[in-house]
């Protein structure tokens, strides 16, 4: 899978003197050293980062970890102060103004937190808006916005003031907006963040539905870990303007590697994280029956010898959640790929230590999940 977005070596420093202030870290200063004697402020510590294409990508930390800053860096919102981003392996970091508002009509959308509509105009003249800076006529980007807004399911409400739209339909204007300009790109900061629950949820839902639609590629910010891993394909967290681990949700979650990482991996429902493929065993179970074609036409019984069909086959990328349920009274469960043929299949007790997790030592008062 290609990159199409490379951050390397990327610094930011805020303060009245940040070549000097990047001096002192190149010579080993920290951050809390180099706003003692400096008043400069540290936001971006030699982050290094992919964005692989067509995937959701997560950045993910608590405030002032520096994931927003990051983000306002890569599209030059916040100027770095040493580094590169590349855009499908071009260097952006120093392009001119006219090239970066081509890249921002056309290439790079923005979906925000507060979701910056304009008050006064209509629904769809809010996601019309960067077509219009793009100079498309009235006709074709009202056209092009009506299709985004029945993608979105809001098609009834074009003509509307955003004031008469609820905070979970506002923020699905504001994704239309991004989606409207067919920008490839789409860097969504804190963009649920101001949304109740309940709403929350059903945004991180259309996005994976839009996402499954579209394939767009999408740099997600967040504070939320668990929201981090419904909506990340890869995940990387930040600490004090560092990035301190990167990888696959259940990378992460399996091998921390870090204590701060660790703390926000202690409650996660593994059930709903990992999947066959995680547990299962690749060794041919002798009472499943195979044809030629390695495709499952059976279960031998051990009491009796006969051939059943008293089995659950699951694809690898099935959640363990699913399969407990399916394994209930200790019904056999193999793992085939889409055309029914073998891949493995799931030991009980590999399926139970998946849902639980490895027992944290000296801390009893740990709830497993």
């Amino acid at each position: 899978m290609s990159n199409r977005i490379e951050v390397r070596n990327l610094y930011k420093i805020f303060g009245n003197d940040p070549a000097q202030a990047l001096r002192m870290l190149e010579a080993g200063s920290s951050k809390d050293k180099l706003l003692a004697e400096t008043g400069s402020v540290l936001g971006v510590d030699n982050v290094s980062l992919k964005v692989p294409a067509g995937a959701i990508s997560v950045i993910m930390g608590l405030s002032g970890s520096g994931k927003s800053t990051l983000a306002r860096c890569v599209n030059r919102i916040l100027e770095p102060t040493a580094g590169q981003v590349l855009l499908d392996g071009d260097d952006i970091t120093h392009v001119g103004l006219d090239k970066l508002r081509e890249i921002r009509r056309h290439r790079m959308s923005m979906v925000f937190q507060n979701f910056g509509l304009f008050p006064r105009k209509s629904v769809i003249e809010n996601v019309a808006f960067g077509l219009k800076m793009q100079g498309i006529g009235q006709r074709e980007r009202y056209a092009k916005a009506g299709e985004v807004l029945e993608t979105v399911g809001l098609s009834a409400w074009a003509s509307h003031l955003p004031a008469a739209l609820s905070g979970g339909m506002r923020q699905r204007v504001g994704l239309a907006r991004a989606l409207a300009t067919d920008a490839d790109i789409l860097i969504m900061d804190e963009a649920f963040s101001a949304l109740d629950p309940l709403i929350r949820g059903e945004m991180q839902g259309e996005l994976l539905r839009l996402q499954n639609a579209l394939h767009k590629t999408v740099l997600f910010i967040t504070h939320d870990f668990q929201e981090a891993l419904r909506l990340g394909t890869r995940i990387a967290i930040m600490s004090d303007g560092a990035l301190i681990r990167e990888g696959a949700p259940q990378e992460v979650v399996t091998e921390p590697g870090h204590d701060y990482v660790a703390a926000f991996t202690r409650n996660v429902d593994r059930s709903r994280l990992f999947d066959a493929l995680s547990v299962m065993s690749a060794e041919k179970n002798e009472f499943f029956e195979l044809d030629s074609e390695g495709r499952l036409i059976g279960y031998r019984e051990t009491a009796t010898g006969k051939l059943s069909q008293n089995y659950t086959a699951v694809r690898p990328e099935t959640k363990l959640i699913a399969i407990a349920g399916a394994a209930q009274g200790g019904r056999p469960v193999a793992v085939t790929d889409e055309e029914g043929r073998y891949q493995g299949y799931v030991p009980t007790q590999a399926l139970l230590a998946g849902i639980s997790g490895p027992k944290v030592p000296d801390q009893e008062d740990t709830v497993y999940v």
